[in-house]
Order: structure tokens, then C-alpha cells, then sequence
């Protein structure tokens, strides 16, 4: 069915690409004006209840069963959940963002060019990329989580309704809520191979002088895809875990030497715990601002938030199932305090020295002197090129320039090799691998789809990627919100005396196996633990990964 959804949407999109891009055009505009402070609101809510969650006395469940160990060790497990998140992103914006926000400031009566929009700058973007944008993938992980390791249930986004609907997730509503999921998740992604091969594109411009144009870009997604594709074949574990651990180590070579080789590195080290201060202490007022006074403050009203962090948010949402299901995945074992804190902090702090170290380091080439320098000057021209035009103030230009364009191509194919993998599982439900065939066909489905995307979109590809990820990501953002209050409501039910003592499965997870052997959906037998404590046996749900 979601296959088939797909294929009918390309078909649409090939025969009436105009009226089609009218359409999502015309839905942005509404959901930005009308519901923009719904997706503020709503990520900062996220935050405050996971963080409530760890640090209550319900951040001691396990997410699987008793003293079962973490599947993979933390620096793999970072690797993996950071270079299937927002690793292109960061390459992307790096540089971009805090120069974009220090030559347009959002807020009224800030001037540009200056260093007060300097640090205004680094902190819309780190509101954008750092804390808020992993409570989006953290929600619904923490639930995929819970559910699939912990009641055993198929690894499916329906399956943490089960609160909810029961029996449900196995009927229309639980298929419906399942295809949207699928659908999203490979909205979103076509939206970042989009950015990703622009970069990529610009990269090769600067390298060799080739036009990036919509020839280029396609040709770099097809390179691009069979790469993923081989990685998607491989699996989880060889394909997917090797080209993160590599991917990871190389992103943070090249930040090692923008520290060290620009001359600025006494500079950077101080704004390391300036940034994070600063940050921290604009943050209450960062994560409600929705620019309410806009229309007395400034000129062209409200709207900038629509075009960033409505965007950004609806964006990062649609890659929820996917991130969701992903992290689920690779945490198995750990608390929901470990994955609350790991999956929050981590990339968080990571993403404040990512910032610090390309974004002030550009913002100090720039001058910060009044007037427009060579960064803000490049990104005016395309925000692609920023970070090979920020390159040439270093050393070893070109290499660094190429060593660039590899480490974006590598974590497009992580992304996209990841997102395969996890389409794949939702389509099965089950947490293995599923025919080699059906991998690699969601593989290509969002190359293709990123291509046709581009091409029908022309020179105003990123507006239009931009259009429909923000319609998209309405429905999905509301469906991670009511999955975070299921999860709620079954962690409620959690007896937590005996989750401490014992680490067993709820009560209600025995009788959710159950009901599933009845339906005659597990075979393979194991032990489940009663309320009480004592075990009894019932059979593996399908969604348990082996």
C-alpha cells in the first residue's frame, strides 16, 4: 500500500507538477500563519517531558529485558544515531546559518553585521540544530523503544498506540497510521538528499568548474544512491554501522583542523564556553519565541519563523518514524534515563563545538565590523557554497574543499541507507532485515523521488522542497505528539517496585504477547516475567529483533 502510495504520487507529480506545487504553496502559507506557534510550543513541550521522564523514578525501566546489556557500545551508538540524523545537516549550515541570521538578524532592532547579531546568530542556530531538533527524534524514540523491546510488539509506528487502540494497531487505523509514517519518512529524506547533492553540486563547481545544475544534481543522486544501495544490502550492522563509524571520524578530523590551522584557536576555545552560555541563558526565551509583536516591529510581519524554525521542525519531524524506529533499533538495553540523557546531550554538545568551530571562525573571517565580508557575501550568493567559500582562508585548500565534498556524500548515504533500512522493518515489522529486493527498492524509490523532486522543481528546487515538507509534516508532527502521551500512559502502568528489583516486562506486555501467539503472529518461545516477578513462558513478538 505505501508503495503504491508513492508510485501514484510521482505519477501526479510528473503530470501536474504545477498545480501540484500551487497546492502545497498555498498549504504552507496557511499551516506557517495559522499553526507556526503550534510547532514552537509543541518541540519545547517535548523537551520538558522527556526530561521530566529520566530524572522521575520511571528513567529506571529498561527498554528490554532483565539485565540485558546495550547492543552496541556508546561510541558506536553515537556514531550511528548521529550520522543517520543531522550529519549532512551540519556540514550544510555550519557555516550557513549563523552567517545567514548575522546578515538578516530575525529579531527587530538588531543591526547586521554586528557582533550582537553575531551571537544572536549562533544562538538561533543552535536552537534550530542542537537540543530541540533531538527532542524530535527523541519522543518518538523513547516510545518505539518501549514498545517494540519492552511489550514486544512490531516494529511499527501503530504499535505505540497500543495504549490506545489495542487490537487496533493490527486493523485499518494501525495500517493508516503506518502508511503516513512511511509516507513522511521518505518526504523528509528526499528533502535532505536535496540539500545534501546542492552542497555536493557546489562542491564539485568549486573543485572543477562544473555548472551544479539539475544534469549535475540527478547525476550525483544516482552516483549517490547505488552507494547507499550496497550499503542497504549489506545491513544494519556492516553496511550502516561501518560507513557511520568512518563518516564520524572523518567529520571530526576536519573540525580538528578548522580549530587548530585557522589562527584563532585561543578564540575558539574561549567562545566554546561563552557559546554554550550564552546559549543557555537565551534559550527560555528562544523556545517560545513565535515573533508575536512582529507586526509592529517590522515591516514584512510575521514570517521569518516560518521559513526557519517552522521549517526546520516540520522537516525534522518527518524524519521522526524513521529516527524513531532507528534509535529504537540500535538502543535496545539501555534505561530510559540512559536514553533520554545519551540522546539528548550528546549530539547536543557535539553540535555547540561543531557550531563554535565553523560558525565563529566564519563570523570571525566575516569581520563583524558593520559591514558585509567574503562568508556573508558567498552565502548571499548560494548557501550551498558556503562552506567551500569559507575553505579558502584555509590551508590545503582544495583538499579540505574535496575532503568536504566526501564527508557530505558519505553521510547522504548513511541517511538515505538508514532510511531504507527502517521503511524497510515498518513495512515488515519485524526488527531484521527484511528481502534483500524490498531494501533495495525503498533505496532507490528515495532517490527517485529526491530526483523528481528537483527536477520538476527547477531553480526554485529548495523553496519547493521547503512547501512540501512543512504540509507534510503537519499530520506527522500531530501523530509524534499523541505517540509521546500513549507512551505516557503505558509508563504509568509500569509497577515500579518490581521494575526496579527485577527489570522484567509489564503485566500488560505478558498480555500483549499473548494475544499475539493467539493470533498465531510469534513461534519462537522465551521467557516472559509476571507482574509478581515469577516467570512464565510465552513466544517472541515479531517485532523483536534477534
Amino acid at each position: 500500500m505505501s508503495a503504491g502510495l508513492m508510485i501514484l504520487f510521482l505519477i501526479v507529480l510528473l503530470l501536474f507538477p504545477d498545480q501540484l506545487n500551487s497546492s502545497f504553496s498555498i498549504g504552507r502559507e496557511w499551516i506557517v500563519t495559522n499553526l507556526g506557534w503550534y510547532f514552537i510550543f509543541g518541540v519545547t513541550a517535548w523537551v520538558f517531558m522527556l526530561l521530566a521522564v529520566a530524572f522521575s523514578p520511571y528513567g529506571q525501566v529498561q527498554l528490554g529485558r532483565k539485565e540485558e546489556p546495550p547492543q552496541y557500545s556508546f561510541p558506536s551508538w553515537f556514531a550511528m544515531l548521529f550520522a543517520g540524523g543531522i550529519g549532512t545537516i551540519l556540514m550544510f549550515w555550519g557555516v550557513a546559518e549563523p552567517i545567514s541570521h548575522f546578515s538578516d538578524p530575525p529579531r527587530a532592532g538588531v543591526d547586521p553585521y554586528t557582533a550582537e547579531a553575531a551571537t544572536d546568530g549562533m544562538n538561533f542556530a543552535l536552537y534550530h540544530l542542537s537540543l530541540h531538533t533531538w527532542a524530535i527524534f527523541c519522543l518518538p524514540g523513547l516510545a518505539f523503544a518501549y514498545f517494540i523491546h519492552r511489550y514486544e510488539l512490531p516494529v511499527r509506528v501503530s504499535s505505540v498506540f497500543y495504549p490506545f487502540l489495542k487490537e487496533g494497531i493490527y486493523g485499518p487505523i494501525g495500517r493508516a497510521i503506518d502508511i503516513l509514517a512511511i509516507l513522511g519518512t521518505l518526504f523528509g529524506v528526499a528533502v535532505s538528499i536535496g540539500l545534501g547533492t546542492s552542497q555536493i553540486g557546489a562542491g564539485l563547481n568549486e573543485l572543477f568548474g562544473w555548472a551544479n545544475d539539475t544534469t549535475l544534481q540527478v547525476a550525483i543522486i544516482i552516483v549517490l544512491t547505488t552507494v547507499a544501495v550496497t550499503s542497504i544490502v549489506r545491513g544494519l550492522d556492516k553496511g550502516v554501522k561501518l560507513l557511520s563509524n568512518i563518516n564520524i571520524g572523518m567529520a571530526i578530523g576536519m573540525m580538528i583542523f578548522v580549530f587548530l590551522a585557522g589562527g584563532m584557536t585561543l578564540f575558539l576555545l574561549r567562545q566554546i564556553f561563552e557559546t554554550t552560555g550564552n546559549f543557555v541563558s537565551a534559550l527560555p526565551g528562544l523556545m517560545l519565541w513565535n515573533d508575536a509583536m512582529a507586526d509592529v516591529t517590522k515591516d514584512e510581519g510575521w514570517g521569518w519563523q516560518g521559513g526557519w524554525t517552522v521549517f526546520y521542525w516540520a522537516w525534522t519531524v518527518s524524519w521522526a518514524p524513521f529516527m524513531g524506529i532507528f534509535l529504537a533499533r540500535i538502543s535496545k538495553g539501555r534505561t530510559v534515563r540512559e536514553f533520554v540523557l545519551g540522546v539528548l546531550f550528546a549530539p547536543t554538545i557535539f553540535t555547540i563545538i561543531w557550531f563554535v568551530t565553523f560558525g565563529w571562525s566564519a563570523l570571525r573571517i566575516d569581520g563583524m565590523d558593520g559591514q558585509e565580508g567574503p562568508i556573508s557575501a558567498a552565502v548571499a550568493e548560494s548557501v550551498p557554497l558556503s562552506m567551500f567559500a569559507f575553505f579558502e582562508n584555509y590551508p590545503l585548500t582544495t583538499f579540505m574543499q574535496g575532503f568536504a565534498v566526501v564527508i557530505v556524500a558519505i553521510f547522504f548515504a548513511t541517511s538515505s541507507d538508514s532510511a531504507s533500512l527502517v521503511v524497510d522493518m515498518l513495512c515488515t515489522g519485524d526488527g531484521e532485515a527484511g528481502p534483500t529486493r524490498q531494501r533495495v527498492f525503498w533505496g532507490v524509490s528515495e532517490g527517485v523521488l529526491a530526483a523528481l523532486l528537483i527536477v520538476l522543481a527547477g531553480d526554485e528546487g529548495l523553496n519547493a522542497l521547503q512547501q512540501v515538507i512543512t504540509v507534510v509534516g503537519l499530520p506527522m508532527f500531530t501523530l509524534m505528539f499523541l505517540a509521546g502521551i500513549s507512551f505516557v500512559v503505558a509508563l504509568r502502568k509500569e509497577n515500579l517496585q518490581f521494575v526496579t528489583k527485577v527489570k522484567g516486562v509489564p503485566e500488560e506486555a505478558v498480555a500483549a504477547g499473548r494475544d499475539a501467539m493467539d493470533r498465531g503472529e510469534i513461534t519462537a518461545e522465551m521467557p516472559v516475567a509476571e507482574e509478581e516477578g515469577e516467570p512464565t513462558t510465552v513466544s517472541s513478538g515479531a517485532g523483536r529483533p534477534g
